[in-house]
């Protein structure tokens, strides 16, 4: 069974909220208080959304830093999951008793 990735949070964060605020990537940054490269590479998918652009995005009023980052990590968990499983041993069977 094949999961479908989910959409990167700059994606929602892009469609979702700037562009339908009618805000460019500059004034957007502006207002939240950031360069406008590092929103910019949010924005394009080639950067996290940081828990400190989470907070500043709460801050703003759009949704909740918990659901930004929740977001960001149901992104990066599904995109490991598309790699092959890594060889790990249990550490149970490794682990010393008293």
């Amino acid at each position: 069974m094949t999961l479908k990735k989910p959409t990167h949070p700059g994606e929602v964060l892009r469609e979702d909220v700037i562009a339908k605020l009618g805000l460019t990537v500059k004034e957007a940054a502006l207002q939240l208080g950031m360069s406008r490269p590092a929103l910019s590479r949010v924005l394009n998918c080639r950067a996290s959304i940081s828990p400190n652009l989470a907070l500043r995005l709460e801050q703003a009023g759009v949704s909740t830093a918990d659901t930004w980052l929740a977001l960001q990590l149901d992104y990066d968990l599904a995109v490991a999951r598309q790699n092959p499983p890594p060889v790990v041993r249990t550490l149970l069977a490794t682990a010393v008793s008293p």
